[in-house]
């Protein structure tokens, strides 16, 4: 299984990553909250390991933008705060569990066996399709008609967010908060630019336009305005 560990404490970090290598898992480790965030937006894991105390970002607001993102990968949340509240707080931002440190590796293992065991059972969203248009969320591709689309980053994001919210109108406070991260407009156009980016990669030269600018209210992904 592929997991995101996000742990500051490089101790606990190599502790952790060692163990986990050595049952036979793939780790990928981020040193703060940001970089724990764009990795778990960007790449697919069967299960992320969060620390709940983090640099630049805290673990729970990781796991909420998760969520909000429509991403449902299994979340182990660990932290030194143990009380009821504590744990109620983790598991209400979205975390599927929570381990109170210390802990005993074997548990960890034994408690991410059961996550990914439950998620196993579950429909999680791997493609999205509009119209003829396809984004394939594990293989990070895009394809329209049969034909790849090359897509940065950042552009994947935003046609992922768009397609999640399909013959919906799209704000730009949405886009900003969502594909951005940002909770204030930066008076920029960058969402324009990057509108139009998307624009010409998905729509150039197919006989149906699919993203529409909604003048005064935002944009929408369909196949009809």
């Amino acid at each position: 299984m592929r997991i995101l560990l996000i742990e500051d404490d490089v101790q606990a970090a190599d502790y952790l990553a060692k163990g986990l290598g050595e049952s036979g898992h793939v780790i990928d480790h981020a040193v703060d909250g940001e970089d724990g965030l764009h990795f778990a937006l960007t790449e697919h894991y069967d299960v992320i390991v969060a620390d709940r105390m983090l640099p630049g970002r805290d673990g729970l607001s990781i796991v909420r933008l998760l969520r909000a993102d429509g991403n449902d990968t299994p979340v182990l949340v660990l932290s030194a705060l143990g009380e009821v509240d504590d744990r109620v707080a983790g598991l209400r931002a979205g975390g599927d569990d929570y381990l109170v440190k210390p802990y005993a590796f074997s548990e960890l293992l034994a408690r991410l066996d059961a996550l990914t065991r439950r998620n196993h059972f579950s429909t999680p969203t791997q493609s999205l399709k509009v119209a003829d248009l396809e984004l394939d969320l594990r293989k990070q591709t895009v394809v329209r008609s049969g034909k790849a689309i090359r897509l940065q980053p950042r552009e994947f994001r935003l046609l992922e967010f768009l397609m999640r919210h399909a013959d919906q109108v799209v704000t730009r406070t949405m886009l900003l908060e969502n594909v951005w991260d940002f909770h204030f407009d930066p008076q920029t156009n960058v969402i324009d630019v990057q509108i139009s980016r998307l624009r010409s990669k998905i729509d150039k030269g197919f006989d149906i336009p699919l993203l529409h600018t909604i003048r005064g209210a935002g944009y929408k992904l369909s196949e009809t305005l």
